[in-house]
């Protein structure tokens, strides 16, 4: 049997491969042992599902896993995202859910993520229970396939759509009012993705102009990855531009991460989008909290911005259930995280590319300006920022004695800059005395390591990549 583990957002795999219908039902059955360890059998579990080949049909298993086990399930009738299965969660006071995605991973590729009660990512010490006991099921053989869904006479699948209910809660959040008036021209691309539909209905409603690409079923995401980044949005790039549309709104597999598309063309980060938020929401909004949470990787512009208004910003891990589990905290305005993921108070604890698609509709009505504009102004107000992410294959052989340079990193300076702090919360991150950093984090699963760096200049940039690139060796 092959090893199954939960990254930092569930189990991926390739379909046919080590993730089978076998394999499903095994974990699903360690997922339901640990929800009746916890005494939540009853509450009953939801159960999604994005637009993979065969997704519905390992939906469809996991449910007759659960009901075979006396646990209650609400399966969507339909592909639905990650954000919308975890509010079904949080809105039928569910155990948790099974979701079935592999979210912008290639097509070959499915996966099943695990969220707790609670309607965000699970923690370490929640996958660590599901994999102990997911070892002792498949040294066992594994589960057997379960059809019958009666227990007892009562069929315990019940069948759901969180849709309507999902976009009534948005327009609790989302300003409407302000983006009405507006008259704005918005196309979307929600990639193929399970997504489709919610950003057209919800800014329909809100007055604007939509136009949509790519919304068919397609398994194969029209040949690209289901990844919202500049390389894989060229045709919604050129639609903005050709519409003379204020934003170009993308969603990723499971509509959990957001790509944004400016006025000109020009495609948002993350750091950005995140960046807008924030000050949106202290700015415009006036709203009031303690602290905004980002990960280890992710611009300090929200750190100079919280100091502005007096808000403490939180660093925490690379991971999304880091930042979910401290958004419980009532005093927090929102979290992010530069791979794409975002939510706000008042939301869900897991990030959510429609909630964060729609604060950017929300932002240019507001203000009348391009996102662009909008961001000149803030480093005006803050400084300059500049940031990367660099990706770095080394050979398996190296991985060792990199590992080992990395964690020996501690210079003294960096690009004429002394060194002022040195962090290893998740990697070695060095803070450089003009506010300057650097972090190196491997990857857990490959010969890969990821060197992220913010500057107030390129030229700095690019100078602290070849100096950190010559201390760890690669």
């Amino acid at each position: 049997m092959p090893l199954i583990l939960f990254g930092t957002d569930g189990w991926r795999s390739i379909m046919a491969e080590d993730f089978t219908f076998p394999n499903v039902r095994s974990v699903t059955q360690a997922i339901a042992g640990h929800i009746i360890a916890a005494g939540r059998k009853e509450q009953g579990v939801v159960v999604g599902f994005d637009r993979r080949f065969l997704s519905d049909k390992f939906a469809q298993a996991a449910a007759e896993v659960f009901a075979a086990n006396g646990i209650p399930v609400l399966l969507t009738k339909k592909d639905t995202p990650t954000p919308v299965t975890a509010f079904a969660v949080v809105r039928n006071q569910a155990a948790g859910a099974v979701m079935i995605t592999a979210s912008h991973n290639p097509p070959e590729y499915n996966g099943i993520k695990f969220i707790p009660h609670y309607g965000g990512p699970a923690l370490p010490e929640i996958t660590r229970d599901i994999e102990a006991r997911l070892e002792k099921i498949l040294a066992a053989g594994g589960v057997l396939r379960n059809d019958p869904c009666l227990v007892d006479g009562v069929n315990l699948i019940t069948l759901i759509d969180p849709f309507q209910d999902y976009l009534a809660h948005l327009r609790g959040l989302i300003d409407g009012a302000k983006i009405r008036p507006a008259g704005l021209k918005v196309v979307i691309d929600p990639m193929y993705s399970c997504g489709t539909g919610y950003l057209e209905t919800l800014l329909g409603e809100f007055g604007c102009q939509v136009e949509a690409i790519h919304q068919e079923h397609n398994p194969l995401f029209g040949g690209r990855l289901p990844e919202p980044n500049a390389v894989n949005l060229p045709e919604l790039i050129e639609k903005v531009k050709e519409t003379g549309a204020h934003l170009g709104l993308a969603l990723d597999g499971d509509a959990d991460r957001f790509g944004i598309i400016d006025r000109d063309g020009s495609f948002l980060t993350a750091n950005q989008v995140l960046v807008l938020t924030m000050y949106h929401l202290l700015e415009n909004r006036r709203w009031e909290g303690t602290k905004v949470v980002r990960t280890v990787a992710t611009t300090h512009m929200l750190d100079r911005i919280g100091e502005f208004y007096g808000v403490k910003v939180v660093e925490t891990p690379v991971g999304f259930k880091f930042i979910g589990q401290a958004l419980l905290d009532p005093g927090s305005l929102m979290g992010g995280e530069e791979s794409g993921g975002m939510s706000i108070r008042g939301h869900l604890p897991e990030k959510d590319g429609i909630l964060a698609a729609a604060l950017m509709v929300e932002v240019v009505a507001s203000t009348g300006k391009s996102l662009l504009a909008i961001l000149k102004e803030i480093e005006d107000r803050f400084g300059p920022s500049v940031s990367q992410r660099l990706d770095i294959h080394v050979d398996i052989c190296d991985k060792d004695i990199i590992m080992e340079r990395m964690a020996a990193l501690n210079p003294v300076q960096v690009a004429g800059q002394p060194v002022v702090q040195r962090h290893t919360v998740d990697g070695v991150k060095i803070v450089l005395a003009d506010g300057s950093w650097a972090l190196v984090r491997a990857s857990g699963t490959e010969p890969l390591f990821r060197l992220y760096v913010e500057a107030k200049s390129q030229e700095q940039l690019e100078q602290i990549q070849q100096e950190v690139r010559l201390e760890v060796g690669f």
